[in-house]
């Protein structure tokens, strides 16, 4: 079984995360229109995630001592499907299919026809909800799994969201782990405008949860929150907001409002494909405004 952690370098790790990004553009040219910025911002937690420190085992997806995986910010999907693809649980070319009729890969995830899914989204607001269920489900069976979900920080204005969060702290599901993409962008606008979340960290706190926060573009110290984890016995659910840049990796859609579901064609597209090439540049956020 791919048990973890796997002590992946930084250097394949950053490889994966550019991996990502590209299979994004690529994709949403197959659709003719894709979620770019969503999906760029958490192309590093997913790597880490998949690539170094989930429980999973490809070839048996199935595995009942699998960590579980819910993409509660499901329109990142078209980040997500070509991991599993790389990762073995189905054939690459399968992705060409991209949204296409009769393909099992759409916009969001459906885990009745993607392998290696263990959750369908839609409406966005569900996942925390759902990652509830399967800690208790794994307290109640007896099994070591943990449970992840990414939040999206715009579907925190969803009551549902803080239920169960409030539930997750009651039961103390220490082998629940909660993250939140914090890019600050919604496809409505900033999310302290729309509705504020923050202090974040001290909401989580007062029911009941551990949190760190981090750079969520920093392989490192993505590593190292995971290491930090507490065991299964601190009684406490577990909660990493990572402070990320929504577009992250490419110039024009750094924080922009412009980008949250877009299509690139043409020289924007090779441009682009060559920028996510020559790999992460500073982040410079009078330059994307």
């Amino acid at each position: 079984m791919t048990t973890a952690p796997r002590n992946v370098t930084l250097a394949v790790l950053k490889d994966r995360a550019k991996f990502i990004r590209k299979e994004t553009v690529r994709l949403s040219r197959i659709a003719g229109a894709g979620h770019y910025s969503s999906t760029f911002s958490c192309a590093e937690l997913l790597s880490v995630l998949y690539y170094d420190q989930m429980s999973i085992e490809p070839a048996q997806p199935d595995w009942p001592e699998r960590d579980r995986f819910v993409m509660s910010k499901g329109h990142a999907a078209i980040g997500l499907y070509p991991v599993l693809a790389d990762l073995g649980y189905f054939d690459p070319s399968e992705l060409d299919t991209y949204t296409r009729l009769g393909s099992n890969y759409g916009d969001h995830p459906d885990m009745k026809k993607v392998r290696g899914l263990d959750f369908s989204s839609g409406s966005l607001g569900h996942g925390l909800s759902v990652g509830v269920g399967m800690a208790l489900a794994a307290r109640m069976t007896k099994r070591a799994y943990r449970t992840y979900v990414m939040l999206g920080d715009g579907e925190l204005s969803e009551g549902q969201i803080w239920e169960a969060a409030n539930c997750a702290g009651h039961y103390k599901l220490d082998n629940l782990v909660a993250i939140v993409d914090r890019n600050g962008l919604s496809i409505d606008g900033h999310t302290e405008d729309i509705m504020s979340v923050e202090p974040l960290d001290k909401r989580f706190e007062a029911f009941g949860w551990d949190v760190q926060r981090i750079d969520g573009h920093d392989l490192g110290a993505i590593q190292t929150a995971f290491a930090a984890l507490a065991t299964t016995t601190s009684g406490k659910p577990q909660l990493i907001i990572a402070d990320t840049v929504k577009g992250r990796g490419v110039a024009r859609m750094e924080m922009s409002l412009d980008w949250h579901v877009g299509n690139l064609v043409g020289e924007d597209y090779d441009d682009v494909m060559a920028e996510l090439d020559a790999g992460l540049k500073p982040f410079e956020p009078e330059a994307a405004l």
